[in-house]
């Protein structure tokens, strides 16, 4: 299936250094949000603490209901969650049982509010020690995750390759935190397997974009390398737009109707993955281009050899 009549003839790399201002500004800008935001916002999975959803029968005021949890001498995070009517309260108790703590919110609100004006949807109980165990893991995940798609693309194809590619899944990941940052999202163990999921689509994308590329450099031997890596972006183009556009639908619906415990979840999809196809056109084909000492000949002889 094509999404193109004809072989598009587009010259990407006269494109790369407005992909390199683009990308390089996203990532200053990311850089920037983090440090300003004091870092990620860990939601009750890495960080610990109480979370307790209430589903009040009219819209309170987020201002009254922080008010009284401050006063509970917890502190913590309010926030609305979907509907109006539904809030979410993040403590975090210091030297008290979580259930104490629990009791004493609820039981304030109900004074506040009235004891029939919302119910109690869930509790969730993170203690310290397993928010750093779940933090830990979470960062070896990704860790292990790289240094395998490394090890992968190096056997299958050559380290400049793989260098590459690891290169451009970074960019995505990036540019994905500092959107998550920006809007207020919370890090948790749903936005990780988003995560983990943009770097393997990230990695398909660049990987059919090389593998073209190789077998380019079989067939186009006498091709300059610039020629030979636009000709292999635009021979993977209809495939890249279909199935990058078809997954965007996906994950599109999934965000208008998912609700709003998928919605962190599919919002992180939704950047990653359009990021992801971006990168394999803008990013990784440019950065082979430029790897010190890339040259077709030299290019041909490591597949040669491989």
């Amino acid at each position: 299936m094509h999404f193109f009549s004809t072989r598009p003839k587009i010259n990407w790399l006269n494109y790369k250094k407005i992909g390199y201002a683009f990308s390089g500004s996203l990532i200053v800008l990311t850089i920037v949000i983090l440090l300003s935001h004091g870092g990620l916002k860990y939601g009750i999975d890495f960080a610990g603490g109480t979370l307790i959803q209430l589903k009040f029968k009219t819209a309170p005021q987020l201002n009254d209901v922080r008010n009284v949890v401050e006063a509970t001498g917890f502190g913590g995070d309010i926030q609305q969650f979907g509907e109006p009517e539904d809030v979410l309260i993040n403590i975090h108790p210091k030297g008290q049982q979580e259930e104490t703590a629990t009791a004493a919110v609820v039981s304030s609100v109900k004074a506040k509010f009235g004891n029939d004006s919302f119910t109690v949807e869930r509790t969730e109980i993170v203690g310290p020690k397993v928010g750093k165990d779940l933090t830990y893991k979470a960062v070896l995940a990704v860790v292990y995750s790289l240094v395998g798609i490394l090890i992968y693309l190096a056997v299958r194809f050559e380290s400049r390759f793989a260098i590459t590619a690891i290169l451009s899944i970074m960019h995505d990941s990036i540019i994905t935190l500092g959107a998550l940052a920006l809007v207020g999202k919370e890090f948790t163990l749903p936005v990780l397997a988003a995560l983990l999921t943009i770097i393997g689509y990230s990695l398909n994308d660049t990987i059919v974009v090389f593998d073209r590329v190789r077998e380019n450099l079989r067939l186009k031997r006498n091709l300059e390398l610039p020629a030979l890596v636009n000709d292999s972006v635009n021979e993977t183009l209809s495939r890249t737009i279909i199935t990058s556009g078809l997954t965007l639908l996906s994950v599109i619906a999934l965000f208008v109707f998912g609700g709003p415990v998928l919605h962190d979840f599919s919002f992180t999809l939704l950047v990653g993955i359009g990021f992801g196809t971006y990168s394999s056109v803008f990013i990784a084909s440019a950065l082979l281009i430029d790897w010190p000492g890339t040259t077709t000949q030299k290019l041909s002889l490591s597949i040669r050899k491989g």
